[in-house]
């Protein structure tokens, strides 16, 4: 009963969603676009902290334990033959499982999106005012009516589709857009001098620290500071995109572990390049002075960086619908398991999230210090801590003992997700308690 009970999930997992159809290369821009977060706005800001040397060490080992992290998902999944994260977490512990899972990517998901939909707000009125110097006080400069409005005309209709993979050309824009900030990152390196000779507007007593006169306009190898543990989680979660492995997995032409093994790891590989080029060039224009948002340290007149910032935003924008697919369907497992597709599900839950996270972003002010906290729990539960236990749970003993190296790596694996997880709660609870010193420009 237990075998027809195992046939039985995989056939309902496997019915509800379709046979695979998207490309190989639109896959790795799903996979890539989901990688990459408004995080790498925060690199440059975590090198000035770490220093080159322990910056480019950190990094590189985040990227070789997510696609660690992947191919214990992928050889778990693979066991059982499920594609959906929480029917993993369904197999290892039962339904408790299933919603821990589901809870968690929401969380993390929600968190996402509400921190692009927060850049949006941000920005957009900056680049509005770039382009009409005379309107500072119409309502279209309002962030608030402007992310209703980009969520309503942008996101909802992209949020709409039935199938990821069509998000594979928006996902491919998002990714080009974000390769023109790179290389304007890399241009104003060479025609912006030390910012230690141009210091307008950047009497910020709480930069007092670095501006020491000597040796603020020269690269640093390793640096300490109280800063340094708090630049650990902003590169640790700049590799999270692993509620996207599955249904991208699902969606993928021929799919076999190793062919989306492979694309993990391109999508990775090209996100640790971006990123690394990204941090250097930032940190080698400014150096100390650089800020934990690396946009807000060029002129806000300036017309390439105004080009600059429109691309970021039509990144950002364009990463929400894909960050919203896990979400919804984390609650159709939740709360409709053996439904077939049905679209008045599909648009309402799309409907309410979207909702949900404009209501948060609108009246939340300090709603990065919030999603701060929930990014310090569900982070390292995706990326270590889940595809860990799922591997040791669901990945049979006569297959491989628990003694055996894999599942011993697993095991060390979870553990490093536990000490990451406490650390930076931690750091953050540190933060709140002595009042905000630390943290550069939030």
């Amino acid at each position: 009963s237990d075998r027809s009970h195992v046939a039985k999930t995989c056939l309902t997992g496997l019915t509800s969603l379709f046979v695979g159809k998207t490309s190989f290369g639109m896959s790795i821009f799903n996979l890539s676009n989901a990688i990459l977060g408004s995080g790498i706005l925060g690199l440059a800001y975590a090198m000035a902290n770490t220093g080159i040397i322990l910056f480019v060490l950190l990094l590189t080992s985040m990227a070789i334990l997510s696609a660690y992290s992947i191919h214990l998902l992928l050889k778990s999944a693979g066991v059982v033959g499920i594609r959906a994260y929480e029917q993993l977490g369904n197999r290892a512990f039962g339904r408790p499982g299933k919603i821990l899972a589901a809870c968690i990517i929401t969380l993390n998901n929600i968190g996402a999106m509400s921190s692009y939909l927060f850049i949006v707000k941000i920005e957009l009125p900056h680049i509005i005012q770039g382009l009409l110097p005379d309107n500072s006080d119409y309502w279209f400069v309002d962030g608030r009516y402007l992310i209703i409005i980009i969520s309503v005309l942008v996101i909802l209709p992209l949020a709409l589709m039935k199938r990821l993979g069509y998000l594979g050309y928006t996902s491919g824009f998002s990714l080009s857009c974000m390769v023109f900030f790179l290389i304007s990152v890399i241009y104003k390196k060479f025609v912006t001098e030390c910012p230690g000779e141009h210091s307008y507007n950047k009497t910020v007593p709480t930069e007092s620290i670095y501006n020491s006169t000597d040796g603020m306009c020269e690269a640093k190898l390793i640096t300490i500071n109280p800063q340094t543990a708090f630049t650990i989680p902003i590169i640790a979660f700049a590799f999270v995109c692993h509620p996207e492995v599955l249904p991208i997995y699902t969606e993928l032409k021929n799919p076999s572990k190793k062919r989306m093994q492979k694309v993990a790891n391109i999508s990775i590989l090209t996100m640790f390049v971006m990123y690394l080029v990204t941090a250097i060039f930032g940190y080698l224009t400014f150096y100390g002075n650089v800020k934990s948002e690396l946009l807000e340290m060029y002129s806000k007149k300036d017309t390439l960086m105004l080009c600059v910032r429109l691309a970021v935003l039509i990144a950002v924008t364009l990463t929400v619908p894909v960050v919203l697919f896990p979400i919804r369907r984390a609650v159709l497992q939740l709360l409709f398991p053996d439904k077939p597709f049905h679209w008045v599900r599909h648009i309402s839950i799309a409907v309410c999230l979207l909702f949900l996270v404009n209501l948060l972003v609108i009246f939340v002010p300090n709603i990065r210090d919030i999603f701060g906290f929930i990014g310090a729990t569900s982070a390292p539960s995706l990326i270590f801590i889940l595809p860990g236990i799922f591997y040791i749970c669901i990945v049979p003993e006569e297959q491989e003992p628990l003694k055996s190296r894999p599942k011993i790596q697993a095991i060390a694996f979870v553990t490093l997700g536990f000490i990451f997880m406490i650390m930076s709660i931690t750091f953050i609870i540190i933060e709140w308690v002595t009042g905000k010193k630390t943290s550069g420009g939030h």
